[in-house]
């Protein structure tokens, strides 16, 4: 098996697996949100 036919099939296997369960789903979703998220940093105020 080449290594092309072997990504698609681990990539379509675990698209089916997101299919059928929602809350890795929402999970993975969750995820992607907060890496596409700005950071926010936490600056002290000098007086």
């Amino acid at each position: 098996m080449d290594r092309k036919k072997m990504l698609m099939t681990t990539v379509a296997l675990g698209a089916a697996y997101l299919m059928r369960n929602k809350e890795s789903r929402d999970k993975l979703m969750n995820q992607m949100q907060s890496l596409g998220a700005p950071k926010k940093k936490n600056k002290v105020e000098t007086e």
